[in-house]
């Protein structure tokens, strides 16, 4: 007996790309669903994974130096007066070297009562300012003579140098395609240690470039000069003998390939 909610000749036959609980099927068939690649190769091609680093030995591109002006005096304004006559004479003093000063950067400047140690009440003993004033050089010629008349100026006190490249230097351009060139280098040695080649190349990346950089190297070399004291001597100080300190680049690269099968 023929049930009349399913008559075979009126309903047409079901759909085999529709499911009958969820309804239209989309994706192919299961059994030809694309497989994801291995992460770590197959026998048939095997990964290596290397890291090639990099590491530069090159003359600094600047110098900078940190000079710092003070005044100290009773009264407010005359320690303000003596400091701005202070910063405005190392900074005409820079700027006499033209093109030899790369940067000149004024910085922090302070004006501060200091308060008496004994007795009761704000009783003010005197008032002490400082300027701080960035000077970067790009010719290390002008160095030497540079540093020695700022430290030759009175009240006045001269960091550094501190000795760097810049950021878009090319030694570092040079060191990131040496390390892609070692990675390559020990990958092929790897591969020929198996009798095998290298066939493609997967992955190339910075270390960490999924996650946090590493804390940028600092500068070295540093040095001070003079300190707060009486106005040096009437006539020109010596120049001071600096020797440019040369900067170490490093780079480092992560890199996978593919290879043919080992001659095991």
């Amino acid at each position: 007996m023929t049930d009349p909610m399913t008559d075979p000749l009126t309903d047409p036959a079901p759909d085999p790309a529709t499911d009958p609980a969820t309804g239209p099927v989309t994706g192919p068939p299961a059994g030809n669903a694309p497989q994801p690649a291995a992460p770590y190769g197959t026998p048939d091609t095997p990964r290596v994974a290397v890291r090639g680093e990099a590491s530069l030995e090159v003359e600094p591109e600047t110098a900078t130096l940190t000079v710092t002006a003070s005044a100290r005096g009773k009264d407010r304004r005359a320690a303000l007066h003596d400091l701005t006559r202070r910063n405005t004479a190392i900074i005409e003093l820079a700027r006499g070297y033209g093109a030899a000063v790369e940067k000149l950067e004024s910085g922090a400047l302070s004006v501060s009562p200091e308060l008496a140690q004994h007795g009761r009440g704000e009783k003010v003993r005197a008032y002490f300012g400082q300027a701080r004033i960035t000077v970067v050089l790009n010719d290390f010629t002008a160095l030497g003579e540079l540093t020695s008349r700022l430290a030759d100026l009175e009240l006045t006190r001269v960091d550094g140098p501190w000795w760097a490249l810049r950021p878009g230097s090319p030694a570092h351009r040079d060191a990131r395609r040496q390390a892609v060139q070692d990675a390559v280098t020990r990958a092929r040695e790897y591969a020929e240690a198996l009798g095998a080649q290298l066939t493609a190349l997967v992955e190339l990346s910075d270390p960490g470039a999924d996650g946090p950089r590493p804390p940028a190297p600092g500068f070295a070399g540093s040095r001070m000069f003079g300190a707060p004291g009486a106005p040096g001597a009437s006539d020109e100080p010596r120049a001071i003998d600096l020797e440019p300190q040369r900067q170490t680049v490093h780079a480092q690269v992560n890199a996978r390939f593919t290879m043919s099968p080992p001659a095991l």
